[in-house]
């Protein structure tokens, strides 16, 4: 009985092979958990969405909930970490890290939609057709705002894509440059701009959606200070002269001054 021994560079070449899917599906997978949370936000074609009929007491939904949006919240921000990818990429090919990232991710955020418990009562809630379409066309543009940030600064290095692809070809992955298209001459984090908007703009205000949209907005302040930290370590002055110039969150209203 004879043993085959396949050749180291055809080895290399089905890792590569493999972490390209493997960057692949991670990607799909992200897909389907944003086209989700979108549906599970407006409470629209989703099985299970953030206002669905209560089936625990307020109490246990709420413990519920708050460590659900716990969870998400460590993982996304913690695995986001210099000091973190230092360490796990020793356990994962550097190729592969984002994906990883963006797998987990995905992961969390179906594991929220899963176990998310509805609260019911109304904080709000829009009788007029015209203000309920209003705020869901408001709704719609955030989620617009997110996608299209993405796709300002690097979507497929945001996601993994272009790491893998480089991967599969034999290159090495350049870091990402330090751009302020767009809406980044405005405000410092669109993409945030734009998940706040998508929460917070809706013709039904429940219980639920509100402790959603507090705890979301809580995290996204925290969020904002960890990643600023990394990308001043990153960009140093660049970033700091940013910083000074765009507002973080807002966008600054400038009043011309009148020719004289």
């Amino acid at each position: 009985m004879t043993t085959q021994i396949i050749p180291a560079q055809s080895q290399n070449k089905l890792g590569r092979v493999i972490a390209f899917a493997y960057g692949i599906i991670a990607y799909i997978i992200f897909l389907v958990s944003f086209l989700y949370a979108c549906g599970f936000m407006s409470n629209v074609i989703v099985p299970h969405s953030i206002d669905s009929a209560p089936i625990i007491p307020l109490g246990h939904a709420l413990l519920v909930n708050i460590a659900l949006l716990g969870l998400f919240g460590l993982q996304h921000s913690g695995m986001a970490r210099k000091e973190f990818k230092q360490k796990w990429t020793k356990l994962v090919p550097e190729a592969v890290e984002r994906s990883t990232y963006v797998l987990f991710s995905s992961l969390c955020l179906f594991t929220l939609f899963y176990f998310w418990q509805p609260m019911g009562g109304y904080l709000w809630k829009v009788n007029s057709s015209v203000s309920t379409a209003a705020l869901y066309s408001l709704s719609a543009i955030g989620w617009l705002i997110v996608l299209g940030t993405t796709f300002l600064i690097n979507h497929f290095h945001l996601f993994g894509l272009q790491q893998v692809w480089l991967y599969l070809r034999g290159k090495a992955s350049v870091p990402a440059k330090f751009v302020t298209p767009g809406l980044y001459k405005h405000v410092r984090h669109p993409l945030y701009v734009g998940f706040l908007i998508a929460f917070w703009a809706t013709p039904s205000m429940t219980v639920a959606h509100l402790v959603f949209a507090l705890i979301v907005t809580l995290y996204v302040l925290v969020a904002v200070q960890l990643e600023e930290k990394d990308l001043i370590a990153e960009h140093g002055e660049d970033y700091k002269t940013y910083r000074r110039r765009v507002p973080m969150l807002i966008p600054a209203i400038r009043r011309r001054r009148s020719a004289k």
